[in-house]
């Protein structure tokens, strides 16, 4: 009886001892980071500089655009989120200690931005549009003059090269389409679609060394090298097998069909890179892919009425 009264008793001082040493608040200052179309920003900088002292911390976001900043002393601070080529935007917080009402940041090109360039931003998001209406409508010397004033005001539009030299091919423009699309990647190293459209100019051309190049690069930015990316492919095989490269084609519509295996045409040129090479069983294997990917295809008659042929020299 003694030996649990006197633990109790134990329990009961050192719980008294805890209670009578309250811990110090802090402040707790919460948010959240978000792009214009509302998705979380991870990896936004959120810095912090008080009003009215030489002060500045900074935190990041994380995955879900959060953040959690704990310590700051009292006062009115400047608060601003930013991250690269998403926006920045500033608000103002006045910290108390303890929590503080959580803080919603949304970025933007145009965040933080005044209100005469505001305007200026939406003038060229206007033309642009209409440029791109002009050009899906076929009137392409209207489009063309609509990105061109665009360009006019942001010279580094490389998108606004690239529809340029979209609309140049179809009024059979090709030098000046080049010119366009080569302009488009100056401008943007990694442009993916300029580098396809390179591709498909000269593949047209029967220029078929800069079209693999070409085609290699749009492989390579639109993640086809290491994500697996079919069409990119694709169109590359398209350019090998036309040059007569039939063993590197085959190898792009291999990783076409294994990217997508449901790409109809990619198992058919796969069977027909196949056949040019002599083998048999992996021709026989990709048509009878294709036709049961795609049974009344544009090249379901042509496949239907060689498959029995190539099927009975496997048996023998």
């Amino acid at each position: 009886m003694r030996t649990y009264l006197f633990r109790g008793v134990v329990a009961v001082a050192v719980l008294c001892a805890v209670s009578v040493a309250p811990a110090l608040a802090q402040s707790v200052v919460r948010g959240k980071v978000s792009d214009a179309q509302g998705k979380p920003v991870q990896d936004a900088t959120v810095l912090f500089e008080a009003v009215d002292a030489n002060r500045k911390t900074q935190t990041k976001t994380d995955k879900n655009g959060d953040f959690l900043q704990v310590g700051l002393s009292s006062g009115a601070y400047k608060v601003t989120a930013s991250k690269d080529k998403v926006g920045t935007q500033t608000l103002n917080a006045n910290v108390r200690q303890g929590p503080n009402n959580p803080m919603a940041f949304t970025l933007s090109a145009t965040s933080g931005v005044s209100a005469g360039d505001k305007e200026a931003a939406a003038a060229i998001q206007a033309s642009a549009g209409a440029a791109v209406e002009a050009m899906k409508a076929g009137r392409h010397d209207e489009a063309i003059a609509k990105f061109q004033e665009v360009i006019a005001k942001v010279p580094t539009c490389s998108d606004c090269y690239y529809n340029i030299g979209v609309s140049q091919m179809a009024k059979q423009q090709q030098s000046e389409a080049e010119a366009s699309f080569k302009k488009a990647i100056e401008l943007k190293p990694d442009n993916a679609d300029a580098y396809t459209a390179l591709a498909n100019l000269y593949n047209s051309q029967k220029k078929f060394d800069l079209a693999a190049e070409a085609s290699a690069n749009a492989a390579k930015y639109s993640g086809a090298g290491g994500g697996g990316n079919a069409e990119s492919s694709y169109n590359q095989g398209v350019i090998l097998f036309n040059a007569g490269k039939f063993a590197e084609a085959k190898t792009q519509f291999e990783a076409a069909t294994k990217a997508d295996p449901n790409h109809a045409m990619a198992q058919y040129q796969l069977g027909m890179t196949s056949l040019n090479l002599g083998q048999i069983p992996d021709a026989v294997a990709a048509l009878e892919a294709y036709l049961k990917v795609d049974p009344n295809g544009p090249k379901a008659g042509e496949v239907k009425a060689a498959l029995p042929a190539l099927q009975q020299m496997l048996k023998k």
